[in-house]
């Protein structure tokens, strides 16, 4: 896989940005950790001086002490913030997975608050027109998994903001699982969807400025007017709970950092009839069906896969898939985070949960073709292909990728 356009929209995409950290070489280092938006608030706002502001964000845009941003620029004369736009799940985060909050009025701040999801190119554009912005701003906590769709809301609006002529700033966080490794296969442009826009691999190790940086400079024809408010104190090597960041749920079935961890390889059970526990206190660490017994378990620890043991689970999910049924299965317990590679891990679970159990069946949509990214999951799995074959499948097109992701990260 290589990129299209990679050379003409990378230095495209170099005159358009402006960074308001340290080069990269630096970026991770000095003191203790600061998100975007502190650092944006710390210099009174100078990059939005002057211009009427819209902010797409969702309730993990939070201070450190847990008020939502919207609140406080709301609150600051030195910002004119005139509108919200809320992604998947809505501004507030009531709605689930697959639903948004429409349009409507804040009741906090009396803003206008505007719904971007399932709306992309000139729809979406001319949603930014109508809502009288000049600068759009992103900040939503994300989770390091290519399905997770707030980077493809970004991906979205990056592209609208270029066509209704507006800039548009992203405020940087943590990516929680690091940013080490891209991990998994990448998306095959024809199975692109709002769970995978362009070629990026499965769990893309970035952060959202990276990948705002590398939307620019690979797969916008036309690039936005970008302006990246990076982090200080940022390590790629460092899990979430290193930095002492308040952990909002970026969605409804993402209640904690663990679930982050799992949901790269777990997620791929949305594409199954199994649960991928949906209506339980862990969702993406607990997975069953009914009929499912302990040789689940036990066939996946055969496998030795890094980093995690699987223990024999039983739960009645109260939503979702089997709502209100007892069903069997595994629950992830992740023993050494550095070593776990959750891609493989998922692999590595719908291989045994074919093998073990007679009921095993994909959705008859191929959703899992859209969150592999092709149909070569499914189809060497139902060939009987082991996990080593399947990963091994991938390692190509992932390593053109890593060679191009090098060039936008921002961090060390």
């Amino acid at each position: 896989m290589r990129m299209s356009r990679r050379g003409l929209l990378a230095a495209a995409a170099a005159a358009a940005t402006v960074s308001s950290a340290p080069p990269a070489a630096a970026a991770g280092h000095g003191g203790p950790l600061r998100t975007g938006f502190e650092r944006l608030a710390a210099s009174g706002y100078a990059r939005l001086a002057g211009q009427r502001v819209g902010v797409v964000t969702n309730p993990t845009g939070v201070t450190r002490d847990v008020r939502h941003i919207v609140d406080v620029m709301h609150a600051d004369r030195r910002v004119d913030l005139t509108a919200v736009f809320g992604p998947e799940h809505g501004f507030r985060g009531t709605a689930q997975a697959g639903g948004s909050e429409g349009r409507s009025t804040d009741p906090a701040t009396g803003l206008p608050v505007y719904d971007t999801y399932l709306k992309s190119g000139q729809p979406l554009a001319d949603v930014f027109t109508a809502s009288g912005v000049d600068t759009v701003v992103f900040d939503i906590q994300d989770v390091g998994a290519r399905f997770y769709t707030y980077i493809w809301t970004l991906y979205d609006c990056m592209e609208a903001a270029a066509l209704a002529g507006k800039r548009f700033v992203v405020l940087d966080r943590p990516n929680p699982v690091t940013g080490r490794a891209a991990l998994g296969p990448v998306l095959h442009k024809e199975f692109a969807s709002f769970v995978g826009r362009q070629p990026v691999s499965q769990a893309h190790g970035m952060t959202v400025a990276e990948l705002a940086r590398l939307f620019n400079g690979e797969f916008l024809a036309k690039p936005v007017p970008l302006e990246t408010v990076l982090m200080t104190g940022w390590r790629r090597s460092s899990f979430y709970d290193a930095w002492g960041l308040p952990w909002v749920p970026p969605s409804p079935n993402m209640p904690t950092p663990d679930t982050a961890l799992a949901y790269s390889g777990t997620c791929l059970f949305e594409g199954t009839n199994l649960s991928e526990g949906r209506g339980t206190t862990r969702p993406f660490e607990l997975l069953g069906a009914e009929g499912v017994d302990g040789r689940w378990a036990q066939a996946a620890n055969a496998l030795g896969l890094p980093g995690v043991r699987l223990r024999e689970a039983y739960f009645a999910p109260a939503f979702s898939k089997f709502q209100g049924t007892t069903v069997g299965g595994v629950q992830l317990h992740v023993h050494d985070r550095a070593a776990f590679d959750p891609v493989r891990t998922g692999v590595g679970l719908l291989v045994t949960a074919r093998r073990v159990w007679s009921g095993f069946a994909w959705r008859p949509d191929d959703w899992i073709d859209k969150l592999t990214g092709s149909a070569r999951v499914r189809t060497m799995i139902d060939a009987g292909a082991g996990t080593d074959d399947v990963v091994a499948a991938w390692h190509a097109e992932l390593a053109a990728f890593r060679e191009v992701r090098q060039e936008y990260l921002l961090y060390r």
